[in-house]
């Protein structure tokens, strides 16, 4: 039962954490760019947001952004991380598919257990790796972009893109450690014996022959 319950949680852990990479990658606001102070940005109406896929301007009333086509003069920090973040969003997909389908409470004609749990050791693995791509991903990022474009501050995508990841790694690490099989407790009786009322040992009828 306890078991059950720990695979659960990490499923739904795990589910959490794909969500905020998914969130994380099909948004643009990782960092706010500014070339004076934060404040002194937001009062002149040129603070800056950039993502993955596009550069926007946020200003009173006006959010435009412009993608990042010419893919061959990106940064290698930003073509690392679509390359990262779009491999975690594919493989938490196909993780969470995996995990649906190995819950206790999930049959799958006559399947064994323990094929269960070889299924969700699995997707937790990929659930890991989910993990590290992201982990990657929203350090190297912010980096790159402090080097290049100077000061900045984070965006509420590298903040979605952090908790997925904590949430990844939490839930990876529950369903690998807690899925795996346990052996069977086994009773042997080989060495037991039966004694009379009047004291007097018998051994069974096996271990007379």
């Amino acid at each position: 039962m306890a078991n059950s319950c720990l695979q659960l949680g990490g499923f739904l852990v795990s589910c959490l954490g794909w969500m905020g990479v998914v969130i994380a990658t099909s948004t643009n606001e990782w960092v706010n760019m500014c070339k004076y102070g934060l404040n002194t940005c937001k009062k002149m109406d040129e603070l800056e947001a950039k993502g993955p896929w596009a550069e926007c301007v946020i200003s009173t009333g006006l959010y435009h952004c412009v993608s990042l086509t010419q893919i061959l003069d990106l940064p290698a920090y930003i073509q690392t991380t679509r390359a990262l973040m779009i491999t975690g969003s594919i493989l938490g997909f196909v993780a969470v598919v995996m995990l649906l389908m190995s819950m206790p409470c999930i049959s799958l004609g006559n399947e064994a257990q323990g094929s269960k749990n070889r299924r969700a050791v699995l997707g937790g693995v990929l659930v890991l790796i989910v993990g590290l791509c992201s982990l990657v991903s929203t350090v190297w990022f912010p980096i790159g972009a402090h080097q290049q474009e100077g000061l900045m501050s984070f965006g509420f995508s590298l903040y979605a893109g952090w908790i997925g990841t904590v949430f990844s790694l939490l839930g990876g690490s529950l369903l690998t450690c807690c899925s795996s099989d346990s052996p069977p407790r086994s009773f042997q009786d080989n060495n037991r014996f039966y004694y009379s009322k009047q004291g007097g040992g018998n051994a069974p009828c096996h271990l007379r022959h």
